[in-house]
């Protein structure tokens, strides 16, 4: 089966890094990037949808039709955010955004960049935790076909990348050594856009998906 799949967040280090992995994969036909601002990036089979707010899709939703799978990799930082707020660019955004495409996708996979420490349970004294667990949760109840929860830990950027996050710069030494001493925690960004077209494809034994699986279903 060929891909064709709904990107945001291009213009992340996450997204950006599932881009290159689907521009480079003969199993991709088609990736169509929804995002705020341009990725930077031109290929014969990347189109982009430049829409400014996320919780109005009314003006693009007739162009988010035809696919078979949307990798959700836009997030942002609980670092200095209430919760209200960062509830309403998590949750309400990622569920809006992934209940306009199903009635217009039936055949879609949903997969969500969550990330590790999510806590399904809702107990988490982590506010950023709690938000992402009840998303994920209330994602797998939407009905798509297929929805995987993707929890990576720390990431090594893809050589190459223009949106890499500022910490990574100072801090991008530390993932051999972490890969090394604590494999559960880290992985590379393109093992999770090989992970995530794997599933697109092929499906998964579980919807949650933490690094070790992340890391396993890349080499399938």
């Amino acid at each position: 089966m060929k891909l064709r799949v709904i990107l945001t967040g291009a213009t992340g280090m996450v997204g950006e890094g599932v881009l290159l992995e689907c521009l480079s994969s003969p199993d991709v036909e088609q990736v169509l990037s929804v995002s705020r601002k341009p990725s930077g990036h031109t290929h014969p089979k990347l189109h982009e949808i430049i829409h400014a707010d996320f919780h109005d899709l009314a003006p693009i939703q007739d162009q988010l039709t035809g696919y078979n799978a949307c990798f959700f990799c836009l997030g942002v930082s609980s670092v200095g955010m209430k919760e209200p707020e960062y509830r309403r660019l998590t949750y309400d955004l990622t569920l809006h955004f992934a209940q306009t495409l199903l009635p217009r996708n039936p055949g879609l996979t949903f997969c969500y960049i969550s990330g590790a420490g999510t806590d399904g349970t809702l107990q988490s004294s982590q506010m950023w935790a709690r938000v992402k667990g009840q998303t994920e949760n209330d994602l797998l109840k939407l009905g798509f076909r297929q929805a995987y929860m993707f929890r990576p830990g720390l990431l090594r950027a893809t050589p190459g990348q223009q949106h890499v996050l500022s910490y990574y710069k100072y801090f991008g030494w530390l993932y051999p050594v972490i890969r090394t001493l604590a494999p559960k925690y880290a992985s590379t960004l393109a093992e999770l856009g090989q992970a995530m077209l794997h599933v697109a494809q092929h499906g998964a034994p579980k919807p949650v998906l933490e690094v070790p699986d992340i890391v396993a279903l890349a080499k399938q």
